[in-house]
C-alpha cells in the first residue's frame, strides 16, 4: 500500500498546498499565468524567468562567418546538429503543468460529489472513488476546505487520516499562525513547520510504503 500526494483546496476552489511521497509521473511545474497561488510548494511554483539576463550577439556565435567591421570571412560553421531525443524530457512533455493536474483533480471531485447528491440525496457524502490504478480520498472541513489524498488501489479509506491532519497540523500550523493568510486569494498555506508535520504524520502511517 503506498500514499502518492495530497492536495488542499479553499472554499474558492483554489489549490493552496501540495505534498507528494511516491508520485507515479515526474512532476511538471505550472506555467506561467496559470493561476497556481505563491506557496502551495516550492516545486510546483513557476521558474522565475531574469529579463536581465543577456542575449546573445549573433557576432559572438563560433558559427558567424562575416566580420562585424571588414565583412570579410573569417571563420566556417559547421553544420547544425540535432540532438537526440531525451527520453525525460518526452515524459515531462506528456505530463500536464501542475496548474492544469490541480483543476483536474479538484473537478473530478466536485462531479462525483454532486453526482452523488443528486442520486443519493443530500445526506450522502462522497468519500472515496477506486480505479484500477489509485484511490482517491476526500475530507472536507466545515469552512469549506477540502482535503484530498491518492493512494494505490489497494489501500483502505484515509478519510481518518485527512481528518488527523486537519485536526492537528492544519490548525496548529495554519489556523492559529498568524503569518499564513487565510482566504486571500493570492497566497496558499505551505510553510516550514507544516510541511514537516504533515511529512511526520504519513511517514509514520503503517500503510505508508
Amino acid at each position: 500500500m503506498t500514499i502518492y500526494s495530497l492536495y488542499i483546496y479553499d472554499r474558492h476552489c483554489a489549490c493552496v498546498y501540495y505534498q507528494d511521497w511516491h508520485r507515479t509521473k515526474q512532476l511538471k511545474r505550472a506555467g506561467e499565468g496559470g493561476g497556481i497561488l505563491n506557496a502551495v510548494s516550492q516545486a510546483v511554483s513557476p521558474l522565475a524567468t531574469d529579463s536581465t539576463a543577456p542575449t546573445p550577439s549573433a557576432f559572438s556565435s563560433p558559427r558567424n562567418t562575416l566580420s562585424s567591421t571588414s565583412g570579410l570571412v573569417v571563420a566556417v560553421g559547421e553544420d547544425p546538429v540535432t540532438p537526440l531525443p531525451n527520453p525525460a524530457e518526452n515524459a515531462r512533455s506528456n505530463t500536464l503543468p501542475f496548474d492544469e493536474e490541480a483543476k483536474l483533480v479538484y473537478g473530478v471531485v466536485l462531479s462525483l460529489r454532486n453526482m452523488v447528491k443528486k442520486i443519493s440525496g443530500r445526506d450522502e457524502q462522497f468519500t472515496s472513488y477506486r480505479t484500477s490504478s489509485y484511490r482517491l480520498h476526500l475530507y472536507e472541513t466545515v469552512s469549506g476546505y477540502k482535503f484530498v489524498m491518492l493512494s494505490d488501489a489497494a489501500t483502505d479509506g484515509l478519510r481518518f487520516i485527512l481528518r488527523q491532519i486537519y485536526n492537528g497540523p492544519f490548525l496548529e500550523y495554519v489556523v492559529r499562525n498568524p503569518l499564513v493568510p487565510m482566504d486571500s486569494r493570492s497566497q496558499g498555506i505551505d510553510n516550514d513547520y507544516f510541511r514537516a508535520s504533515i511529512d511526520r504524520l504519513v511517514r509514520g502511517l503503517s500503510v505508508f510504503n
